[in-house]
């Protein structure tokens, strides 16, 4: 078995589509309000479904560690929640701290998980647009990219 993984990555936001760079924005601005006083890693996470709504999510720390969500399980999980019939079509993930030197970030392993599951269960790809307080940004066609052996690979590629 031979695994590819393809990335796109923009080094200017202009060259990226409108779609991404307007759902980019929506993640930025979700960051603002992220509640991060113990790591102060703000994640700002923003989903466009198939009707054309933007559900946002940020993340959320607790003191009582793992209490806490990061902003692209709370923003999947209310989409999942509040619009459970429409699909996600894409996912923007804005980050703002000194770890990333201002580049972006991808999912930590937990939200891959999530997110290649949402995947099989609406049988279409995730779009997974990532991006940093600098102008680069990184784009993944499909979160099965960032996770291609996740925990139910063997049954999920039966769909």
């Amino acid at each position: 078995m031979e695994l590819k993984i393809e990335l796109d990555i923009y080094e200017g936001r202009n060259g990226l589509p409108e779609v991404d760079r307007t759902l980019l924005e929506a993640a930025e601005k979700a960051l603002e309000n992220a509640y991060a006083p113990y790591s102060n890693y703000s994640v700002g996470a923003a989903l466009l479904l198939e009707g054309g709504r933007i559900v946002i999510g940020n993340n959320q720390e607790n003191a009582a560690y793992p209490s806490g969500l990061c902003a692209e399980r709370v923003a999947l999980f209310a989409a999942g929640a509040q619009f459970p019939k429409e699909k996600i079509e894409r996912i923007a993930i804005a980050t703002r701290s000194g770890v990333t030197d201002g580049n972006p970030a991808a999912p930590c392993g937990s939200c891959r998980q999530v997110l290649v599951e949402y995947e099989a269960r609406q049988v279409a790809p995730i779009r997974i647009i990532m991006g940093g307080s600098e102008e680069r940004v990184i784009v993944a066609a499909s979160a099965s990219d960032l996770m291609p052996l996740c925990f139910t690979w063997n049954v999920l590629k039966k769909h």
